[in-house]
């Protein structure tokens, strides 16, 4: 599924947007084309946290997409868990009133589990614009992830 990310770069690049992404450990970890990321957005991934004294590597955001957004990420960021740059950088968005949308990606087992329902209704409280979860092609479903959906619900106003 993140192995799809460059369908949403070049969509918001398209869209004249400047791209940065963060991405979880574990994401780092194979689930996404990490040289061909940096090279459609011109910087690098931010995983880990920067060194005191360190320049930001990107501008202040002027809105946030999260996708896919997993079970822990969306738990751990309604928690406020921010033990990863990824999630603190979530929480702080939220902090600043920065604009964020979320594309989902859940199975149907771990969607229906108290926690996380409560965690959809915590960060919607907090104003963060949440995509219809991806189905995977589930029942005939649509097998596609729609990346777009995520800029399309910044864009509305």
């Amino acid at each position: 599924m993140a192995s799809g990310v460059g369908a949403l770069i070049d969509a918001a690049l398209r869209r004249d947007w400047e791209v940065g992404v963060f991405a979880t450990p574990v994401a780092m970890d194979g689930f996404f084309d990490t040289a061909d990321v940096e090279a459609r957005t011109g910087r690098p991934i931010r995983s880990a946290w920067r060194r005191p004294g360190e320049p930001r590597p990107f501008p202040a955001p002027d809105a946030v997409v999260v996708a896919p957004a997993t079970f822990n990420t969306v738990n751990k960021w309604a928690a406020g868990l921010a033990d990863t740059l990824a999630v603190a950088t979530l929480c702080e968005a939220c902090g600043l009133g920065v604009p964020v949308s979320v594309l989902p990606c859940v199975s149907d087992a771990l969607a229906s589990h108290p926690a996380y329902r409560a965690s959809l209704d915590r960060l919607r409280g907090m104003g963060v614009r949440f995509g219809d979860p991806y189905e995977g092609g589930a029942a005939g479903g649509d097998r596609r992830f729609h990346w777009e959906r995520a800029l399309d619900l910044l864009e509305r106003r």
